[in-house]
This record gives C-alpha cells, structure tokens and sequence, in this order.
C-alpha cells in the first residue's frame, strides 16, 4: 500500500455505492472530482458533512466537479443513514456514498493509518481531469471538514492551470493573485493586460486576471 502523492495517477476501483456499482474514473469522466471518506455511519460529524456536501451541490457543478463519499459500512447501513442525513440536515444526499465493507477503496488510498480502527478512516482527495491528484487532506475525527475550503481550493486549482499565477494567503474567488516568478516582466506586461505592481522583484500583484 503505497502513499499517494500529488501529481500521482488516482487509483482506479469499482465499488458498491448508493447509486449502484461505481467505477471511480468512468464516474468522474472528463470533470474533476473529490472523494472523501468516512469512519463509519451513523457518526455524528460526518452525518453533517453529508448534508453540507449535498446542499453544496450546485458550487461543485459549476466547478465541473463530482463528489464521491465513502464509509466503511455495507449498503443497507448506508441506505439507513441517508435517510437519517435527509431528516437532521435538511438536504437528500445527491451523489453516490461508497459501501467500502472491504475496505478496498480505504486500502487503496492509504486511510487506514496505525491500527485497524476505522476512526482513523478521514482523507479527502481533489482529482483533476486527468486523474492526477491535486491535492490531499486528512482530518481527526472530531474536526470537521469545511468544505468551503474544498471549494477555494477547487477555485484556485482551476485558475492557475489556466494562467500563469499563483494565488496567495486566504485568497478567495474574484481576489488579487500573484505573478509565476518565472514570468518575466517583459511577458507580464504582455500577459496582464490589467497591470501589476511589483511589491518586491518575486512577489508582483495583479487582478484576477479572467474577472
């Protein structure tokens, strides 16, 4: 069981789910996607996570993503603790939750870390299009996830595949980024047609530049 690094292909699996049988890449097809586990249902910090992701389905759409949740539980638990997600967060899950009584999926990503205790089962994993991973996370189980972060992260991804920039501390959508510092500033003036200001020769601001 290898640790998965960034840049590395995401493991490939096919997997029962809510939604029936699940083949991981053929799911995301071209989009980008996140998967993120659970220890086990019916835990209190992941029933709101649940609801928080479904509510938040409409970001990841037009962020051209897919969500994926899994919890090492079998089916039919899982299809109880959909039902108990609706009711105490007022959102139906709406993306497929992994049934990983295996722990196939687990195994394969490296979340079961130190003994065999399923709390230690809580990592997130950001894919891109080309099935690369982007980025990773893994929680404590009495911490949970914003996935507001998620989100920011999805958001500064897909911005500076795009352009050469980077983004800095606690940037949001629509804030200033900063120039690559391979760019020279003969190609910024071209590049960003909007200005700079070089606050230092390495560290140059500019507009987002597609605001």
């Amino acid at each position: 069981m290898a640790t998965i690094r960034l840049g590395d292909t995401a493991p490939d699996f096919t997997q029962e789910s809510t939604e029936g049988p699940i083949n991981f890449h053929d799911y995301l097809g071209e989009g980008w996607g996140i998967l993120f586990s659970h220890p086990a249902d019916f835990t209190p910090v992941c029933t709101t996570e649940l609801g928080m992701v479904a509510r938040l389905k409409p970001e990841f759409d037009k962020r051209n993503t897919r969500a994926i949740g899994l919890s090492v539980d079998p089916i039919g638990s899982h299809n109880d603790w959909v039902a108990d997600i609706a009711e105490t967060q007022g959102a139906a899950i709406n993306f497929p939750l992994l049934a990983d009584a295996d722990r196939k999926v687990a195994e394969l990503y490296d979340m079961v870390q130190g003994d065999a205790a399923t709390a230690t089962v809580r990592s997130v994993f950001i894919v891109d299009p080309a099935k690369k991973v982007r980025l990773t996370l893994t929680y404590p189980p009495s911490t949970g996830r914003s996935f507001e972060e998620i989100l920011r992260v999805l958001d500064s991804l897909q911005l500076t595949d795009s352009h050469k920039v980077a983004t800095p501390v606690d940037w949001k959508d629509g804030d200033d980024v900063v120039i690559l510092p391979a760019i020279s500033n003969e190609e910024a003036d071209t590049m960003f047609p909007k200005g700079y200001e070089a606050v230092k020769p390495y560290l140059r601001v500019t507009p987002q530049p597609n605001k």
